[in-house]
């Protein structure tokens, strides 16, 4: 990572996200406890996580294109200050007393747009900037930064939030995208679109077609990509898996703290923090621990000890036991969250990775609307402990999606020995 540190742009990449997810962890705190002290129910929550991917479903199959097609880094700049612009109309609603439950779903959902986009934006610019040698190196510094504002903002929100309200919690994110986008246009100078490789230039659609007919062909090509290759789609299926989970648990710590530890709006955030504090801590033996094991061990068993740890949740009853929980839960979740990026941006050619980094985005997003509508009812009506085994079974499957090509080729390479011996 120090290596990776001495990249100007990488440099700056690291702080704009980490400003950023400083302001976007507040943020997405203090929307939830204010909606759960306005509703008293997590349907309403669920509601919520739901709405946020329903028009991402809508955009995800096209936008990868656009990412693979366009600047990456003057695209950051537009998702920056589209969301940093509606954020601030809100605050401005607080601030006046006229907010309406409403209008924060809506804000969620046109923020969760450019979250949608945004992340695939940024991970195809750290591909397109990292030597090939290096990715888990330029993922954990990510990670860093990422983890790093979670960090911060889980150990404060809920203090600030007690403080200034709302209003001021949304204020402070909207000012911490205008930081972001200052950092991400000085990465580089310029318009920088990557080309295909010449070795692969039959495969380019003709010019003389029209634009929609290239725009359909590249789209395709990414689903055929797909489909021809194993360990990508298994990963993707993983990765899809783990990011829908870890999306819908947004469901069950408000009300855990609530119901369970009875620790309010403080308690929530120091279960965030335990959870940034572990996945902070991650970065730094995390690409040893890949490299020893490989990307698809390391996947395997860090979901499988998150799905343990959500089993164990509910039956916590002291908030220092949660939040040792989430530390473990977070530590895990660094590990394999590098190990799935790492993997994804060394077997997916640098100008597809927006097309395939969306088809999978979209499937995560078509099941975290299921999941969080259901856990949420489930959490509501039947108990809070049934969500966190709904969610704790999604991380079992993304285990699973990443020991499967594991197994297989291990039994393939068995019986080709054999076959040798004979």
């Amino acid at each position: 990572m120090r290596e990776m540190w001495q990249h100007r742009g990488m440099r700056l990449i690291f702080l704009a996200n980490l400003i950023s997810m400083i302001g976007s962890g507040m943020n997405g705190a203090a929307v939830i406890w204010y909606i759960l002290q306005a509703t008293h129910s997590e349907v309403s929550l669920g509601t919520l996580i739901a709405l946020q991917t329903v028009p991402s479903l809508l955009l995800l199959p096209f936008t990868g294109v656009l990412i693979d097609r366009e600047d990456r880094r003057h695209l950051m700049m537009w998702l920056d200050t589209a969301r940093g612009v509606i954020i601030l109309a809100v605050a401005i609603l607080v601030f006046t007393h006229h907010v309406r439950l409403w209008q924060l779903y809506a804000m969620n959902v046109l923020v969760a747009i450019g979250f949608w986009m945004f992340f695939p934006t940024v991970n195809a610019l750290i591909q397109e900037l990292t030597p090939d040698s290096k990715m888990l190196d330029a993922n954990s510094l990510f990670l860093a930064a990422l983890q790093g504002g979670w960090l911060l903002a889980g150990a404060v929100v809920g203090f600030v939030y007690n403080h200034i309200g709302l209003g001021g919690v949304l204020l402070i994110d909207s000012a911490s995208y205008a930081a972001s986008i200052v950092c991400v246009y000085y990465v580089r100078k310029g318009r920088v679109i990557v080309e295909r490789p010449q070795s692969e230039a039959d495969q380019a659609p003709p010019t003389s077609s029209g634009a929609a007919a290239r725009f359909l062909h590249e789209m395709v090509e990414g689903h055929r990509f797909v489909g021809q290759n194993r360990a990508v789609l298994f990963i993707g299926i993983a990765w899809a898996l783990f990011v829908a989970a870890m999306m819908t648990s947004g469901v069950l710590t408000a009300p855990l703290s609530e119901r369970i530890l009875h620790g309010g709006a403080v308690g929530y955030g120091w279960m965030n923090a335990g959870w940034a504090v572990g996945a902070f801590v991650s970065v730094f033996y995390a690409a040893t621990f890949i490299r020893r094991h490989g990307a698809h061990r390391s996947v395997t068993l860090t979901m499988s000890v998150i799905a343990m740890s959500l089993f164990l949740l509910p039956a916590s009853h002291w908030l220092f036991l949660a939040v040792a929980i989430y530390f473990v839960m977070g530590s895990s979740r660094g590990v394999g969250g590098i190990a799935l990026s790492s993997e994804m941006m060394e077997i997916v050619p640098r100008y597809m990775m927006g097309r395939v980094q969306n088809m999978f985005s979209f499937g995560a997003s078509a099941l975290q609307i299921a999941t969080a509508l259901i856990a949420g009812e489930a959490a509501h009506r039947a108990g809070l402990r049934y969500g966190f085994y709904m969610v704790g079974a999604m991380y079992l499957g993304a285990a699973f999606a990443a020991w499967w090509p594991v197994r297989r080729a291990e039994t393939e390479m068995v019986r080709t020995s054999d076959t040798a011996a004979d």
